[in-house]
């Protein structure tokens, strides 16, 4: 690493053991039961969504080498979304994100040269939400928090979740927003693993422009928001946003600001899986504001996230550090 940029992922999922074991024995508890073994096992929510048992889930070193076949050389971890437990009662909820921070912090504490730890919230609860926020920060030293784009289908913009987004910003945490899927897709979602491929990016670009048009980046102007897979459809529709501001009041009703403006108050992962792609985004909100993202270890991942953006064209070798690590390292306060 001496001699260059650290190559810095932000976007990187595990499942501590602790929540493995919570889960294996306690599976009513989580809505979640185990089935298959070995390299076949499955994680099987009761709304029938799964998750593979990848090793580097939940042992640190596995998590490294998977880090060294990609080329990277720090990670902030964060649980997949399957157990993001927002559907569970609040009491359940903080009960779990307890459980998978300090799980998350026992893999920090083992690989602290590779390793960052980003919580994850009982946000059906904002009260908890905060607690919880509080404590991971002061325990843990976490300066990142994974969020999902909803919460039991509302979206984390709307003026209830306001308290856990300003609490982040009083304490210097940036959030993580990853969408999921959660409950009965319909049915033009339901087939081709669309709930995926095209919900979730859809989904994003929702909360952004809630966030945007909703006046909640001016009243936390120093909010940092890194959105996941490349901003999902955001960057890429921003034109149709600043238009409707414009010529539309309803658009206008809480914010003078127009969405051009605010694109920049957010930072995306280069989780594009297209080289076009990436050089627009990089183009339209600036290398300043693009992180790497691999989203591994999920079959969705980006297996050579460092080649991506080093084939990057008309970029400086400034601006290329800055999406390599440089952006990352200033987020968690490390630059």
């Amino acid at each position: 690493m001496a001699g260059r940029v650290k190559r810095v992922d932000v976007h990187s999922h595990v499942l501590p053991l602790e929540m493995v074991e919570a889960i294996r024995k306690r599976p009513r508890d989580y809505q979640m039961r185990v089935e298959g073994a070995a390299e076949k096992e499955l994680f099987i929510r009761d709304d029938r969504h799964t998750t593979p048992v990848y090793a580097e889930f939940h042992d640190a070193d596995a998590k490294v080498e998977g880090m060294d076949r990609k080329g990277i050389d720090v990670s902030v971890i964060s649980v997949t979304p399957v157990v993001f437990f927002y559907w569970l009662d609040a009491e359940a909820g903080l009960a779990a994100a307890r459980l998978m921070n300090d799980g998350i912090a026992r893999m920090v504490a083992k690989r602290p040269d590779r390793l960052r730890g980003m919580a994850t919230l009982p946000l059906q609860d904002p009260d908890a939400a905060v607690a919880e926020l509080e404590r991971v920060a002061k325990e843990h030293g976490f300066r990142s928090v994974e969020v999902g784009c909803r919460v039991r289908g509302e979206l984390v913009s709307e003026p209830r979740y306001r308290p856990v987004l300003r609490r982040a910003q009083e304490l210097g945490v940036f959030l993580f927003a990853h969408p999921y899927v959660a409950g009965a897709l319909p049915p033009d979602l339901g087939c081709y693993y669309l709930g995926n491929l095209a919900g979730l990016p859809f989904d994003t670009a929702l909360m952004a422009a809630h966030l945007m048009f909703g006046g909640a980046l001016d009243e936390l102007p120093a909010l940092n928001f890194v959105l996941a897979h490349g901003g999902g459809h955001l960057p890429y529709q921003i034109g149709r946003l600043a238009h409707g501001h414009k010529v539309r009041k309803e658009a206008r009703a809480h914010t003078s600001k127009t969405p051009l403006e605010l694109l920049r108050r957010f930072y995306f992962d280069a989780l594009t899986h297209d080289a076009d792609a990436l050089r627009f985004l990089v183009g339209k909100v600036g290398a300043d504001r693009v992180t790497i993202g691999t989203d591994a270890p999920f079959d969705m991942a980006e297996e050579n996230p460092v080649a991506m953006i080093e084939a990057l064209t008309g970029v400086s070798e400034r601006e290329r550090e800055q999406i390599l690590g440089l952006n990352a390292l200033a987020l968690l306060g490390e630059a």
